[in-house]
């Protein structure tokens, strides 16, 4: 799903040419149906293997290649190709921030400076600072590992989705970790920065007992929709559906009476 930075925060799914306001639907029955799959490279109507993408194609493809999850593998610094090195280039060369998040604890992570506040929408974030700017992939992922034997890297999605959110003082954690910046990366650490981000999601009501929908397994769903938050869409029986976690995936939707067919490529 699109976002737009707003109070709350405004989601739209892409439906060919045309986008859905998904926050309009909050407290309307959707009927969800499974139809198929397609993937997100090749568009062949084949199994989806990971991330959207067919086996082949998660194989092949840069937007797929291990540095995408691991920053500090990246090489474009070096002039090293994995897969595309032009593709490579353009997205490790840029800057990136590394940055501490409230989403269900403390975290740490890396994003390209184009993606903020996209990246913590995405991952259901109600706060963030950004702690490091770095001219390059490679300079943020190393930044990374050395601050991830301190502070988490991922997110329990579970206690995100309940907004079971841990505390604490961003700025105070930030000015903890200087010292274990790698030397390299320190002239980039923003001490002085105190713009704290603030996110709020259009939950009407957050669920206790998480049940996540498998399309594979259950291919028709029909619940009221009670809140969106990441990637999520929430509903009145604890259900909630990954739409990220879903790329590839071919549904049709009925809100009430009228019907459409979308591709959830994200």
């Amino acid at each position: 799903m699109r976002t737009e930075l707003g109070s709350p925060i405004h989601y739209h799914l892409t439906l060919g040419d045309d986008e859905l306001e998904v926050n309009s639907l909050l407290g309307k029955m959707l009927h969800i149906q499974l139809e198929g799959y397609q993937c997100l490279h090749c568009r062949q109507y084949k199994k989806i293997f990971r991330q959207g993408h067919c086996y082949d194609c998660f194989y092949e493809q840069p937007q797929t290649a291990d540095w995408i999850m691991r920053p500090e593998l990246s090489t474009a610094h070096l002039g090293i190709e994995d897969r595309d090195l032009a593709f490579e280039k353009q997205v490790q060369l840029a800057p990136h921030i590394v940055y501490l998040a409230l989403s269900s604890n403390i975290k740490v992570g890396v994003t390209r400076k184009t993606q903020v506040p996209t990246r913590w929408i995405d991952q259901g974030a109600t706060a963030a600072l950004e702690i490091i700017e770095a001219p390059n992939r490679y300079l943020a992922g190393i930044a990374e590992v050395a601050l991830k034997k301190l502070i988490a890297d991922k997110t329990n999605w579970r206690k995100m989705l309940r907004n079971d959110v841990d505390q604490g003082n961003l700025f105070d954690i930030r000015d903890s970790l200087y010292q274990h910046v790698p030397e390299e990366v320190k002239p980039y650490f923003l001490g002085s920065n105190s713009n704290l981000w603030q996110l709020d999601f259009p939950v009407n009501r957050y669920p206790q007992k998480i049940k996540s929908l498998n399309l594979a397994r259950t291919p028709r769903f029909e619940s009221k929709l009670v809140g969106i938050k990441a990637q999520y869409l929430i509903f009145e029986n604890d259900t909630v559906f990954n739409v990220r976690g879903n790329e590839g995936t071919i549904v049709s939707l009925e809100v009430s009476q009228p019907q459409v067919t979308l591709s959830l490529f994200g």
